[in-house]
């Protein structure tokens, strides 16, 4: 249940990248991001950018639409990202060890509808919506855990 919410609007890409930035800084073990949105609305670049501002040596930072879980080694724990669009059934998700990381890793999740009842009930939700103007971008950001309020203070008021 969503106690919190705060929708900003995202200008450009770079806007964007800021805001993951921001948001990556204040991330620890166990935060869960399940970024939401159609296609192209912006959650890939979004969590490319965060995960390249928390690796300790620049690598590249693919979609994992096809590998399913990229896991990046994070300077504190590591860093998985998940893209959950061609799975058709939770269990899966099991499979891929993905419950496990949400408590032993930073988690980014594209699609977290597929995750049904296996989302946390602490993550945070990133809605991107894609805006009549070509590179802005709505994102709804909602949470239900005060310790997202810690975090998110001062980031995208």
């Amino acid at each position: 249940m969503t106690a919190f919410s705060r929708t900003i609007t995202l200008n450009s890409p770079p806007e964007t990248q800021a805001l993951a930035v921001q948001i990556g800084a204040t991330l620890t073990i166990g935060d869960v991001l399940l970024l939401e949105g159609p296609i192209g609305a912006g959650k890939t670049h979004f969590a490319r950018s965060l995960i390249q501002a928390l690796l300790p040596v620049q690598e590249d930072v693919p979609s994992p639409t096809f590998t399913l879980v990229q896991v990046y080694d994070g300077p504190e724990s590591e860093i998985w990202h998940a893209d959950l669009y061609r799975l058709s059934a939770p269990d899966e998700v099991v499979e891929l060890g993905l419950t496990d990381a949400f408590e032993e890793a930073i988690c980014l999740v594209e699609w977290p509808d597929r995750l049904a009842e296996l989302a946390p009930e602490n993550a945070l939700h990133l809605q991107f919506e894609v805006s009549e103007l070509a590179e802005q971008r709505r994102l709804t950001l909602s949470w239900a855990s005060s310790s997202w309020s810690k975090k998110l203070k001062g980031i995208a008021k």
